[in-house]
């Protein structure tokens, strides 16, 4: 995943990439209303596997390829498993790996399936403060790079779900938080899930029942403490999470209850008595609504998209270079031509990946269970975009899921980001003014179903 790396192959596993699946299906109503969340420790997946992935669990458990939401991490510690990339040294291990990950996708499915059960989940709000903006101008150089920037602006919301079954036992906990999993970098070789791997462990040894991690908008945030080989930091960086989201779950109350006025009591002076009880009929009436929607955003292309032909050359290029500086062995050259000769082999995947056309058609799906709203969206969004909706829609709880379907179009920054050269901007490949164009579009959506029939 790092074109400064010097190694290919990795050589052993820091902590196992793991699958976790929700399945979520509304009290009395049919099965086709189901939604089933996919969740898997990768950065990217070729588009053509996560449509399979999704047909997978649907064919197994009979629901429609459409009900099924196949979301990743995007841990950077995974490798690109992409069949495209079987040509580079280890690559003839990617086709059946994903293969396996397919046969054990259809088993958790039936797993899952077979254990369901009547539950509600409780959803609170914590803070944690390991993302932080990472947009920075280089002091000495003047250019924009792709780190730290401490004065720069970091969406702290942790949205923590505690999910109970009706019968009392602890089901799971949903943690949505936005943060690039980029604690481990070039340095690294080992396979990684970053911090999502000890956030889980940590949440799991306190909190019974399956944690599952869904990416938030975090194309402009990322660790504080990042781009190292050291691996007890991505561990110090998911105990970090982990921390906030055990501190989140120690203040919810049961389901069913809230905590509500209850009378003055005189005692030194007039005491305020609050306490839990169960929320009021016609409350708890309004949980059972369940909602779901999917449609399309279509988002103008860049009128400046780089030519595949010139990239394709620029690759040989920079491969040319790359074998003069191992043959003259210039270990800082080498590298320096690896970067140029990844950014080009990436450049050329995304290119080939666009949808024809002057759009891209971007696919989403909405949810609203109970008083919650749910976004999942393709692709990489920046802070902003949650930051607006929990705006537009507090006090709901308002779930902003990336990555989910595929990880195309990439990046889609704010139009106040272009011009500058931040990496985001440089390679994004829908035109200025995308953002603010799907966050109307919505905001529009959400707002009508909201409706009262």
């Amino acid at each position: 995943m790092w074109g400064a790396a010097l190694h290919d192959q990795a050589t052993g596993v820091h902590r196992p990439l793991t699958a976790s699946l929700l399945w979520l299906e509304p009290d009395n109503g049919p099965l086709s209303e189901s939604r089933v969340i996919l969740s898997l420790d990768h950065c990217i997946l070729e588009t053509s596997l996560q449509q399979a992935l999704a047909t997978d669990v649907a064919d197994v458990v009979g629901i429609d390829p459409a009900c099924v939401l196949v979301t990743l991490t995007h841990t950077h510690g995974s490798g690109w498993m992409a069949l495209s990339r079987s040509e580079f040294p280890g690559g003839h291990l990617i086709a059946p790996y994903l293969q396996e990950v397919r046969e054990r996708v259809r088993q958790l499915a039936v797993e899952t399936a077979a254990c369901r059960q009547p539950a509600a989940a409780v959803i609170g709000t914590g803070h944690c403060s390991l993302a932080r903006h990472r947009n920075f101008v280089d002091p000495d150089r003047g250019h924009a790079v792709c780190g730290l920037n401490p004065a720069g602006f970091s969406d702290s919301t942790v949205l923590v779900a505690r999910i109970t079954a009706d019968s009392g036992q602890p089901v799971a906990t949903l943690v949505n938080y936005a943060c690039h999993p980029t604690t481990l970098a070039w340095d690294n070789t080992l396979i990684s899930p970053d911090y999502v791997g000890a956030l889980r462990e940590t949440v799991e040894q306190h909190a019974p029942g399956i944690c599952l991690f869904l990416q938030g908008a975090s194309g402009d945030l990322g660790p504080r403490e990042g781009f190292t080989g050291d691996t007890e930091v991505a561990d110090r960086n998911g105990r970090e999470l982990a921390f906030a989201v055990l501190s989140t779950l120690q203040s919810l109350p049961c389901p069913g209850t809230h905590y509500a006025w209850q009378e003055p009591v005189l005692s030194g002076t007039w005491i305020g008595r609050w306490a839990h009880r169960p929320v009021p009929a016609d409350v708890r009436r309004s949980f059972s609504l369940w909602t779901w929607h999917e449609f399309t955003v279509n988002l103008p292309w860049r009128h400046d998209l780089p030519r595949l032909d010139d990239t394709r050359r620029n690759r040989e290029y920079w491969l040319a270079q790359e074998a003069e500086a191992r043959a003259r062995g210039d270990e800082s050259a080498i590298r320096d031509c690896r970067a140029n000769v990844e950014q080009m082999t990436r450049q050329i995947t995304r290119l080939e990946a666009l949808a024809p056309g002057p759009v891209c058609p971007l696919k989403v799906t909405l949810g609203i269970t109970g008083d919650c709203l749910w976004f999942f969206l393709p692709g990489e969004l920046y802070q902003d975009l949650q930051i607006r909706l929990r705006e537009r829609f507090a006090p709901r709880p308002v779930f902003v899921t990336t990555l989910t379907g595929d990880w195309q179009p990439g990046y889609i920054p704010p139009a106040s980001s272009y011009g500058y050269g931040i990496y985001q901007e440089v390679i994004a490949a829908t035109a200025p003014g995308c953002h603010e164009l799907l966050l109307e579009e919505l905001t529009r959506q959400t707002s009508r179903l909201l409706q009262p029939a």
